[in-house]
């Protein structure tokens, strides 16, 4: 197998051949590897690219082709493979719904000719031995037996915990017994060993937690089924300790054995309940394929939907794919997973670690991550094919212009989108609005009454072309493309032009449907020119002058808001500027309001938090207002006092909100009309914001506004719930305060607000309102187990793993939990390079677009819920449109200490 890329006319493409025979496709669920092709003459291994999570290779799984380079595992590695055979009943089914597998690909690769390598071989380039090869995992995994080579010190530790309370307990289960007419010292059945861990602990809730963390200690060797024949089962099949196998378990525990064992299991049991759904999925991808149960096939099918390489498959291929693919696992790093000159006859999806692919001449090419697949294009297509990774801007479009639109592609083609919503990184709308012009007027200086009809079709295709980008661009980013007075000037340009010419009457249409949309966008901003906001001076959020707080309301770059700035000694001034006015003219413009004597350049605009903390704007910085933190202030100094900035002492107070007593209105009632308001606040944020936060307002001269306010609204509720808590300085009513809360996310959830859910469910967790143990003791067992449920709904190990499972199943409209979103943004611009080489990364923009189409599918649907009771429907609107809420935490901690003084 080799891989490589090669630039042709100003953009790169990618290109791989396999020289093993490509029996197998991969994919890397934990670890790295290498992929090395050795230069046969001199045995040279460089390294061509490292394959991190989500990446797949093994292409040739449809062709019996010879791989020609060795991949090779960097750290402990899990993968997922898929068989040829079994690849190839599924893709001759559904050839057609298959095709987009190419869509999303890192690096792909065709067929054809080899790569050329180079004659000259450059000095310095190290000589790796190759590594011995080492398969730890059978092409038919038993799932009885352990995935790694020794247990690790956690699970190694716990086994012996656990073990040890068992031993001490004179009714537990563990005893000796005889097994066939064999004594078999210390074992238990499965039933019982998941009644007892029930027993032991009350985080374990269910019979199938509890199974899972079993089985997680069988993965790892820890516990075995007496005759390595069986995974954990919650049956009567015999199950015992390592150390009661090998003999090495010593005599009875002491008592001082038993303490530790209990205090080690009070800290690390609930790792041992993280890791069990996890384990049990792996068991059921290392169960052969008609042993796997329907609720088990749904499982893995579940994870599937998460796994970037499978992503543009539909559900019915995922759901096939759940009864084939296999789980196996190299436990270390320099393991090969073929050699060239292997038959290759697998497709591998890396999981977790990362394989590397080593060329010789090449070095490292690509580093791939979660979420990227690699070398699919080659499991679909008899012929070579390319995909731009990276390019110019116009080598990128004019690759687009010829390959994307006429009917060549798709209607869901990822490279036509993922260009669309990023080009405003890499090919500002002027540029891209000239490109267009050229390419639409590519029969500018030729004589069209002398020309062929071959040229006169081609200059027909050009316009077409064009006009078919001008409504996919619209139909891709709405609005934005009418907010631009260049790009409205060139659309009806273009306009004229094809109403005039006959051979264009498709295109006519086409561009006459965006003309309607452009003017019913010009007449929406006309009736809202005059549209005014105010910054309210008491922490409260933005709002309309008119008073209007509920309407689904766009922020523009030209609307004016009214708010403070205040100097070190508290005065202020108010001033007025339209939203997209810079840092610079409001520090200027507030200095000479207050009568600082400096000039503008030893001056700075800076927020003061409630607690004291201190965030200095750049002069190229807009959407000031809207910037702020919870109870934030605008504060204009000199660059020498800014130590001296305090904050107000109103901001260590409740920011201003309607007084209500939230225990007596209706908790169903209260969630709808939260999903209501955030749901149009929500709807306000364009995708655009997105880019303009993770790359910096001051690039684009940008307002953030609508996500601010998005964004500041999940802390207003998180912080609402805090300080409402503990507020309540009866233990009772506080107890009630919080399952109402509990109730209150229950309803956010089932209303598909995951925003506001996050939000109540993070403020539950609070330590000003965790440390409360008189208060959570008093609550219901049933609230209990349902806010646990909900904080595992919320754990951020593994990527937030355990919500983007449960978000994945859901069907818009759906208000997402936005700060996941931002740092999934702000991880692949930070983790990747905007431009390779000079040339556009166009894999990194293909990263932030997913994100970007992931709000665009939320709000797919228009959100209808069954309205509930009108009774106090405007004063419920009213409450929950500005809630009074504390953000500093040492306030709350401290009110938190009032209320319930810690135990001595």
């Amino acid at each position: 197998m080799w891989y490589g890329r090669k630039r042709y006319g100003g953009y790169r493409i990618s290109s791989s051949s396999n020289g093993d025979d490509g029996n197998r496709q991969g994919a890397n669920d934990c670890g790295s590897c290498w992929c090395r092709l050795r230069w046969q003459k001199k045995k040279l291994s460089v390294t061509l690219c490292n394959l991190g999570v989500g990446a797949t290779f093994g292409e040739s799984i449809l062709h019996d082709l010879p791989r020609d380079s060795t991949v090779v595992t960097k750290t402990t590695c899990e993968l997922l493979r898929v068989e040829q055979e079994d690849f190839r009943l599924i893709f001759e089914k559904n050839r057609e719904l298959m095709n987009d597998i190419i869509s999303n690909c890192k690096l792909k690769n065709g067929f054809g000719q080899s790569m050329q390598t180079t004659s000259t071989v450059q000095s310095g380039i190290h000589q790796q031995a190759s590594p011995t090869k080492k398969q730890l995992s059978p092409d038919h995994p038993n799932p009885a037996l352990p995935i790694t080579e020794a247990p690790s010190p956690a699970m190694a530790r716990m086994g012996w915990a656990l073990r040890t309370l068992l031993v001490s307990d004179n009714t537990s289960c563990l005893k000796d017994r005889k097994v066939g007419g064999k004594f078999i010292r210390k074992c238990a059945p499965g039933t019982e060993l998941v009644d007892w861990l029930l027993n032991l602990s009350p985080i374990v809730h269910t019979r199938t937690q509890a199974a899972g963390m079993w089985q997680a200690l069988v993965e790892e060797g820890v516990l075995s089924h007496v005759a390595k024949e069986q995974p954990f089962k919650d049956k009567c099949f015999l199950y015992r300790f390592k150390m009661d196998e090998d003999g090495t378990a010593g005599g009875p525990p002491n008592s001082d054995d038993v303490n530790q064992a209990n205090e080690h299991i009070r800290e690390a049991l609930p790792a041992l309940l993280h890791r069990g759904p996890d384990a049990t999925l792996r068991m059921i991808l290392r169960k052969p394929s008609h042993e796997r149960t329907h609720e088990e096939l749904e499982l893995v099918y579940e994870e599937l939907l998460h796994i970037a390489a499978l992503s543009h498959l539909s559900t019915s291929i995922k759901r096939e794919l759940a009864s084939i693919i296999v789980f196996e696992a190299h436990a270390h790093a320099g393991t090969v997973l073929f050699n060239q000159g292997d038959e290759g006859r697998s497709w591998y999806i890396l999981l977790k670690g990362s394989v590397d692919v080593v060329i010789h001449g090449k070095g490292t090419v690509a580093t791939l991550k979660e979420g990227d697949d690699f070398g699919k294009l080659a499991l679909i297509n008899d012929a070579p094919r390319y995909t731009v990774m990276s390019g110019t801007p116009q080598k990128m479009l004019e690759h687009l212009l010829e390959t994307r639109l006429g009917g060549q592609m798709g209607p869901n083609d990822p490279f036509l989108d993922d260009f669309l919503l990023t080009h405003i990184v890499f090919m500002p709308t002027p540029i891209l609005i000239d490109e267009l012009a050229s390419h639409y007027h590519a029969d500018a200086e030729v004589d069209l009454r002398n020309s062929s009809e071959e040229d006169q079709e081609y200059f027909m295709t050009c316009k077409r072309r064009v006009v078919q980008f001008i409504q996919r661009w619209v139909l891709a980013v709405r609005h934005a493309v009418f907010e631009d007075p260049l790009a409205v000037e060139f659309i009806e340009e273009i306009a004229t032009d094809v109403e005039s010419e006959g051979l264009l009457q498709e295109e006519a249409s086409i561009i006459h449907h965006v003309l309607t949309q452009l003017s019913r966008y010009q007449e929406d901003r006309q009736m809202n020119a005059s549209q005014k906001w105010k910054l309210p001076p008491n922490g409260q959020p933005i709002c309309l002058f008119s008073g209007n707080t509920h309407s689904k309301t766009v922020i523009r770059p030209d609307d004016d808001i009214i708010f403070r700035v205040y100097c070190a000694d508290h005065t202020y001034c108010t001033l007025r500027f339209p939203m997209s006015a810079t840092a610079e003219i409001i520090k200027a413009c507030a200095a000479d309001k207050l009568q600082l004597p400096r000039i503008p350049d030893d001056l700075l605009l800076v927020e003061v938090k409630s607690n004291g903390e201190r965030t200095v704007f750049k002069d190229t910085d807009v959407s000031i207002p809207t910037a702020l933190s919870l109870n934030g202030r605008i504060f204009v100094s000199p660059k020498d006092h800014l130590d001296a900035l305090t904050p107000l002492p109103e901001q260590e107070l409740p920011t201003e909100a309607l007084d209500m007593d939230f225990e007596a209105l209706p908790t169903k009632d209260v969630a709808y009309h939260i999903t209501l308001f955030d749901w149009d606040l929500f709807w306000a944020v364009h995708e655009y914001e997105l880019l303009y936060h993770t790359f910096g307002r001051h690039h684009f001269n940008k307002i953030t506004s609508n996500l601010d306010v998005f964004i500041r609204r999940f802390n207003e509720i998180q912080y609402w719930v805090v300080t409402e808590i503990v507020s309540t300085s009866n233990m009772t009513k506080r107890m009630s305060l919080v399952k109402k809360f509990i109730k209150l996310a229950a309803f956010c959830k089932d209303y598909q607000n995951l925003n506001a859910f996050f939000a109540i469910v993070m403020g539950l967790s609070n330590m000003a309102v965790s440390r409360l143990s008189g208060t959570w003791d008093k609550l219901p067992s049933k609230f209990r187990k349902l806010f646990t449920e909900y904080e595992s709904l919320i754990d951020p190990s593994r990527n937030h793993r355990a919500y983007r499972m449960s978000v994945g199943k859901l069907q818009p409209p759906v208000i997402p939990f936005m700060p996941l979103l931002l740092k999934d943004m702000t991880f692949a611009h930070e983790g990747n390079k905007t431009s390779l080489d000079g040339l556009v990364n166009f894999e990194k923009m293909h990263m932030m677009a997913q994100t970007m189409r992931t709000v665009r599918y939320c709000r797919s649907r228009h959100l209808v819920l069954d309205p509930p009771s009108p009774k106090n429907e405007n004063e419920i609107r009213q409450y929950i449109s500005c809630f009074r809420t504390i953000d500093n935490q040492r306030v709350l901690n401290a009110m938190s200490t009032k209320v319930e003084p810690r135990r001595s």
